[in-house]
């Protein structure tokens, strides 16, 4: 059930591309996904595309994102077909992964034999945060990105924020409220919020991306519901003080020896780069490479990679930086360990203007992925 050095497609890396899931990033999910897999060279590499139905099912084979987009309820028994569904179900055989129902172990006896490595394009809970990365150490298969542990801490805001004030890299003011603790009072609660913070301020659920759950609040009259809103998405919520100042992201590649990109900056047509406008619309400025001097330059690359090595990442990050325009200071904002890979998403943008264009950057994954887990089986 190990990952192996060969594979048995005349020379071919056998690539299981992983997307969907449950999480509210799924859409997101589905379109970085068309991105990898169009841009994995069939000559090198032969793709297998296994999706997760919103429900939890697993499934491989062809016209599985017609599956996945269906508006119906979609679960997948082990050796049939999904009810009412023509797509088969995967089997147990080689190179495909089994098909479970919600709350079933899929992953058995041969489940991923004649696999090389899987490339998770999941985006948000159960998918970045450590879980299909713990189920796939189990498996013994190379995988794309992180591993559990530097997953399961990025993906928390909080204890991204924790870990990486420990290893002294900048940060702006914060503070983590429980949905509990703000139900319970919510006036002591906000008193803090505003005394501590001020406002404006940013409301986020911890564990969550691509800006789901999240607002901006200008005064406390508008807190309530943002703090209802974000205890949707999560039990812990995360509060950041709002900062004059011009957003900066940074993509970093690599394992042991990690190198970032060049910078570039993101200009929101709205009050904040919320989630219409990183994937709905197209009405934000991306500038890449940023207007940065050299020295600006060298200290966001530093930072970037600096934040990569702390929380003990692998493969792939995009790191979010705030330059405050007064100050000129740089302070980490988050940690992004499976970006977006959509045909707007910053990540592979990034890398293309560093003269890594997508097909040479999956490629590049896709051998990291295998060294990893090499270096792993040491």
């Amino acid at each position: 059930m190990t990952g192996r050095q060969g594979s048995r497609t005349g020379g071919r890396v056998r690539v299981a591309v992983l997307f969907g899931g449950e999480s509210d990033e799924h859409d997101v999910s589905l379109r970085s996904a068309l991105t990898v897999i169009g841009a994995l060279d069939p000559e090198r590499f032969e793709v297998i595309p296994v999706g997760i139905t919103r429900q939890g099912a697993w499934l491989s084979g062809e016209g599985v994102f017609d599956q996945l987009t269906s508006h119906s309820p979609l679960f997948a028994v082990p050796g049939g077909s999904p009810a009412g569904h023509g797509v088969e179900a995967a089997a147990a055989t080689d190179g495909a992964l089994m098909v479970a129902e919600p709350g079933q172990v899929g992953l058995s006896g041969a489940a991923l034999r004649g696999v090389d490595v899987v490339f998770p394009v999941l985006h948000g809970p159960r998918g970045e945060d450590g879980t299909v990365q713990g189920l796939l150490e189990l498996a013994r298969v190379p995988y794309v990105g992180a591993g559990v542990l530097g997953s399961a801490v990025a993906m928390d805001k909080a204890m991204a924020k924790v870990v990486l004030a420990q290893a002294g890299i900048p940060q702006g003011a914060w503070l983590a409220v429980s949905r509990a603790a703000w139900e319970a009072d919510p006036l002591e609660a906000g008193e803090r919020i505003g005394s501590e913070l001020g406002y404006p301020c940013f409301v986020k659920p911890a564990n969550m991306g691509s800006s789901v759950g999240v607002s901006k609040v200008h005064d406390g009259g508008e807190l309530p519901a943002a703090m209802s809103l974000a205890g949707q998405y999560d039990r812990r919520i995360v509060v950041e003080t709002g900062l004059d100042a011009r957003e900066i992201e940074v993509a970093v590649l690599g394992n042991e020896s990690p190198v970032a990109s060049v910078a570039g900056e993101v200009v929101p047509a709205g009050e904040f780069y919320d989630y219409a406008a990183k994937y709905v619309s197209d009405d934000s400025d991306l500038i890449v490479p940023a207007d940065l001097s050299a020295e600006q330059a060298d200290e966001v690359s530093r930072l970037a990679v600096a934040a990569f090595a702390a929380l003990d990442l692998a493969g792939m990050a995009r790191v979010d930086f705030f330059l405050e325009r007064a100050s000129g200071r740089l302070l980490v904002n988050e940690v992004n360990t499976l970006p977006g890979f959509t045909s707007i998403s910053m990540y592979p943008r990034l890398w293309a203007a560093s003269g890594m264009p997508l097909p040479d950057l999956v490629a590049r994954l896709v051998e990291l992925a295998r060294a990893r887990h090499a270096e792993r089986r040491r």
